[in-house]
């Protein structure tokens, strides 16, 4: 869905009536920079962050464990829906254990992947890696299942192989759905980066944010969640070109 200027200036209007009136309330209600720092105090703990080299090996931290997280969780995803979705015997017997892999909540899981991870970088990597796998095998087997009847017909009819209709066929149809796991999957991801680095990493905005609490420093903690808001936004906006440049052959043609 594009979204037009007129739109985007009316987000930015909205955007900075909620920041006049947080600051209005803070200041007009005295309320403690601990409980509620003003946005000016949180703009001058993030400027004052980024100019001073403070925040940027935490946002490196977070970005790189973000995107090998992100690469491996869709990578296996996409894999296991092609491979599920071709194997009807194999999706009912292992589909079971893919539940479950998800139902359990993954901030219990971080015990066990330090145990056997370590602290540090490992453990983040793997669990954004897993939060990302299931919307992306997910959708792919949706997608890959709604190919139309009859076009599935006509290439049996034309004599195509299997390969041959899972390339032709079957991925250019179910691409929406698979583009649209993998929007979900950017998302889920850099929850997972910072939720891992709450608990297993000392380095990386998760970590900071804890380190924050810890000192106190309520406005670090804001500035921190700003740079986790225009991380996600821009991965977010990635993906959206992404998928408009990708579905671009598909739009013409209908």
């Amino acid at each position: 869905m594009r979204v037009s200027p007129r739109d985007r200036l009316a987000s930015l209007a909205l955007l900075a009536a909620l920041l006049a009136a947080w600051e209005a309330a803070a200041r007009g209600l005295s309320l403690s920079a601990l409980v509620l720092p003003p946005p000016s105090a949180v703009l001058a703990a993030l400027g004052k962050g980024l100019a001073s080299g403070y925040l940027w090996p935490h946002l490196r931290a977070t970005g790189s464990e973000l995107l090998l997280g992100l690469l491996l969780g869709c990578g296996i995803g996409f894999a296991a829906g092609v491979v599920l979705a071709e194997q009807p015997a194999l999706r009912r017997l292992l589909m079971p254990y893919v539940v479950v892999s998800q139902v359990v909540p993954k901030l219990a899981l971080m015990p066990l992947f330090i145990i056997w991870f370590g602290f540090g970088q490992t453990s983040t990597v793997v669990i954004t890696a897993l939060i990302c796998f299931f919307p992306l095998m997910e959708n792919t087997m949706t997608g890959l299942a709604q190919v139309p009847p009859d076009r599935l017909e006509l290439f049996r009819m034309l004599g195509a192989s299997r390969a041959q209709t899972l390339w032709r066929l079957k991925l250019p149809s179910g691409l929406p759905s698979v583009l649209a796991g993998l929007r979900i999957a950017v998302v889920l991801a850099l929850v997972g980066a910072v939720v891992g680095e709450f608990i297993g990493a000392s380095h990386g905005l998760g970590a900071l944010i804890i380190a924050a609490q810890g000192s106190m420093d309520t406005a670090l903690m804001f500035a921190v969640l700003v740079l986790i808001s225009v991380l996600g936004l821009a991965l977010y906006q990635a993906t959206v070109l992404l998928e408009r440049r990708l579905l671009r052959p598909y739009t013409h043609s209908a």
